[in-house]
């Protein structure tokens, strides 16, 4: 996939993202210009306004992340182990961050963590 097309699949989800953002902010009344503000911006404003929890959030802290690492010639490398991320994991979602090991292990990690602090 050439760094062109990724920007462009990235460009479609962050507007997808940028309007379903407009409705769950309306559904908590708040007002925020979701088309102009930096995707820093936002993840701020949804910060402040203690939205961190909602799924959308992490979308829009991981395509800030994609974003950053495709500026940076990063983007399709695994954040843990810095191999290539497989193909079918970064077709199936964009915004993927590890490969599938890192990922296994991640998962396997977390519900570790679950289980200590329940």
């Amino acid at each position: 996939m050439s760094r062109s097309h990724i920007r462009h699949e990235l460009s479609v989800l962050e507007a997808n993202l940028r309007k379903e953002l407009g409705t769950l902010l309306a559904l908590h009344q708040i007002t925020l210009d979701t088309q102009q503000l930096s995707l820093t911006s936002l993840i701020d404003e949804m910060t402040a306004a203690k939205l961190a929890d909602e799924p959308l959030f992490i979308k829009l802290t991981q395509l800030d992340a994609a974003l950053c690492q495709l500026d940076l010639g990063l983007y399709g490398l695994c954040s843990d182990c810095e191999a290539d991320i497989e193909a079918e994991r970064l077709n199936a979602n964009p915004l993927e961050q590890r490969c599938t090991q890192c990922a296994a292990d991640y998962a396997h990690e977390h519900r570790h963590e679950l289980r200590l602090t329940h």
